[in-house]
């Protein structure tokens, strides 16, 4: 009793690679387990773009999820770093967390993405998603299926959205995760700069506001961030790829861009704890997610992940 009592107290911590595929998710859930924003959300799918570490540091021990692209079939330059992005956040870490919208069929999707998952030799959490839009008999059903199709540490349903489960899930990744340091100090949340989180801010929003081609045909570039006597002041540049979806951006009369401004100002002020004056400006580079020099600029290299 005494050894497994000694067990328990060990403090534990390890990385966490959150995988599956666009809109299953994944996000909202590490939103949820930190109790704050640190990840955009979105009903487009492949909102997520970049591999992004998020920590979450308790007494038992320290969690540090990598947040991935959803893993799909790529049609550009920047859809081929987004699923290497996701592959790659699988080297080196202790456990896979396999995020799935339990609301859908299962389709040739999810068995790439467990392909991908068990080439990678990584132990394997199942986290059955969205269980608020399933009856307890469409989820066990679920459940079976996914057990004929790989071999799981655990499965567990949850529902990211109404954080039910979600702490029950937190203490089967820390029994699984080894014995281990403090890799990050105690009130650190991700390993993104400011930047980068305000750029995600405005993109996020831009997500919200439009439709159709435009959401994924934009990204968002931080020129400046320089503080002043009360606030902070932000120069941001959105490209978009064609002078069509320049205009809708914009909107008539510049509408639509200050509703961007409006909503990512509050979300910044709250992040960064102080006034915000924030200038956006919107350019055209016609194909940018196709052209390496822009990918690179905007923090997309895939020669990085590969290497």
């Amino acid at each position: 009793m005494l050894v497994e009592q000694s067990e328990k107290n060990k403090f534990r911590s390890g990385f966490v690679a959150v995988v599956g595929r666009p809109n299953a998710g994944k996000s909202t859930l590490l939103n949820t387990l930190l109790g704050q924003k640190v990840v955009i959300i979105s009903d487009k799918p492949q909102t997520t773009r970049n591999r992004i570490q998020c920590i979450l540091t308790e007494k038992r021990g320290q969690i540090i999820f990598i947040d991935t692209p959803g893993i799909h079939k790529p049609k550009h330059r920047l859809g081929e770093y987004m699923v290497e992005a996701a592959k790659s956040a699988l080297r080196g870490v202790d456990l896979a967390l396999y995020v799935v919208d339990a609301s859908v069929p299962i389709g040739k999707g999810d068995e790439f993405v467990l392909e991908i998952i068990q080439e990678s030799h990584v132990p394997c959490i199942l986290a059955l998603n969205k269980i608020d839009l399933l009856t307890k008999d469409e989820l066990l059903l679920k459940i079976a299926e996914f057990s004929k199709l790989a071999e799981f540490k655990h499965t567990i349903p949850i529902s990211a959205l109404q954080a039910e489960n979600t702490a029950t899930l937190v203490d089967l990744i820390l029994a699984e995760l080894p014995e281990g340091p403090l890799y990050y100090p105690e009130d650190e949340v991700t390993d993104q700069p400011e930047k980068f989180i305000v750029a995600e801010l405005i993109r996020e929003k831009l997500l919200e506001l439009t439709r159709e081609e435009i959401p994924h045909s934009v990204a968002v570039l931080v020129e400046q961030m320089e503080e002043k006597k009360s606030l902070i002041k932000i120069s941001a540049t959105i490209l978009v790829e064609r002078d069509s979806q320049k205009g809708i951006v914009i909107g008539k009369g510049g509408s639509l861009l200050k509703e961007v401004g409006k909503l990512a100002r509050l979300d910044i002020e709250d992040l960064l704890g102080s006034k915000v004056f924030l200038e956006l400006y919107v350019k055209v580079r016609k194909d940018w997610r196709n052209q390496q020099m822009n990918l690179r600029e905007l923090g997309y290299n895939l020669k990085d992940l590969r290497d």
